[in-house]
């Protein structure tokens, strides 16, 4: 099959995008209303960690992804079933991203196109991209990467330059205690978005020269914290904790609060890119991840299965929830113990100790094998 490499800088832009993606669009750490913004700041450090363990998971048998690891520290038939496991659990998360990106677009931007349009035509897109190959998505994460960054910085010197911040909407700060903040933070922040850094155990094995990533994973996923740091806080000081609880897209309706001179106004474009790229990239890498394990089980290049997959992904998109508060609770609440931390974390958890336990017997025989 064929090998594609990623480099640095694409895997660089692609664990930002990945980690911005439907976080961005939804906001997280609302519970905490006004200290929403500690919240994720406790989860930056929780994030790091959370990448860390899966580099160290993947630096034990590198160039390998997760399904043939399993393989490894198992058998084969036990791979197999892991793998329909994950590539269904990597599937079911692709579409509910795409959910967020067709409820934003439908709700708050074209709500006279039907919702299944325009699904339909992000999927067409991202089966298109995958068909061509990683390499092709890491290319795209490079190249629109640096706009984002500039819309980013553009939406916050306007909101300033406009005095749309108010820095009492986040005092007094600790107001509910610390408690409520932690559990903001434990469980949903670990799961959503840092859990979700697992469909990286596919990706990784993309990259030639592993240990040179591991900083540039770490960086990443500090920056893009960063961003998601700088975004709640944003949210929060301009349109108090109250708005910003109730709002579906709370970046998106802070935008519309730009208005300089009368002139300067209804940025709402500079959020939806920023929005549509993270999105774009995030379900992509979770589809990758379940192409792959489709790849592992037949034995086929999944680039056969990219546009049959991406419209099944598209169809289950539309019919995953019946609106989008429903979708909200299932994801954010209902999925993360039944799927979310035993998946994310569990059996990453007991692959790793079964993984150590077998290169700790190969190393004992290896040394009897030379004392003999």
């Amino acid at each position: 099959m064929l090998t594609e490499k990623l480099s640095l800088t694409q895997i660089f832009t692609m664990i930002i995008n990945f980690l911005l993606g439907s976080s961005i669009v939804v906001g997280i750490g609302m519970e905490a209303k006004r200290d929403a913004w500690l919240v994720v700041l406790i989860g930056m450090f929780v994030g790091l960690l959370i990448m860390n363990f899966y580099l160290y998971f993947m630096s034990l048998l590198p160039g390998k992804n997760i399904y043939e690891i399993i393989e490894y520290c198992f058998s084969r038939k036990v791979a197999v079933i892991l793998a329909l496991v994950y590539l269904s659990y990597f599937i079911y998360i692709s579409a509910r991203v795409i959910r967020d990106f067709g409820e934003l677009i439908t709700t708050a931007i074209l709500p006279a196109t039907p919702i299944e349009f325009t699904i339909f035509t992000l999927m067409l897109v991202i089966g298109y991209i995958l068909y061509l190959g990683i390499e092709v998505l890491g290319r795209t994460a490079e190249i629109f990467s640096p706009y984002m960054f500039v819309f980013v910085f553009l939406l916050f010197i306007l909101l300033y330059a406009g005095g749309k911040i108010n820095l009492t909407n986040i005092q007094p700060i600790l107001s509910s205690g610390i408690m409520e903040v932690i559990k903001s933070t434990i469980p949903s922040i670990i799961a959503f978005p840092y859990g979700e850094l697992i469909a990286f155990t596919v990706i990784l094995a993309n990259i030639g020269d592993f240990k040179a990533a591991r900083k540039v994973c770490l960086i990443s996923v500090f920056i893009a914290s960063v961003i998601l740091l700088s975004s709640v806080f944003l949210i929060i000081a301009t349109l108090g904790e109250n708005t910003a609880t109730r709002a579906n897209f709370p970046l998106l309706i802070a935008a519309r609060l730009v208005s300089i001179g009368e002139f300067l106004e209804r940025i709402d474009v500079l959020v939806v890119f920023i929005m549509m790229l993270g999105i774009l990239i995030k379900s992509s890498v979770f589809l990758y991840g379940g192409l792959k394990g489709i790849e592992y089980i037949f034995k086929i290049p999944f680039r056969y299965f990219a546009m049959p997959v991406s419209c099944i992904v598209a169809m289950f998109s539309i019919f995953i929830t019946i609106d989008f508060s429903d979708h909200l609770v299932e994801g954010l609440h209902v999925g993360i113990f039944l799927l979310h931390l035993p998946l994310q974390f569990g059996f990453p958890i007991l692959i790793v100790f079964v993984l150590l336990i077998k290169k700790w017997k190969e190393q004992r025989n290896e040394k009897r094998e030379i004392r003999a």
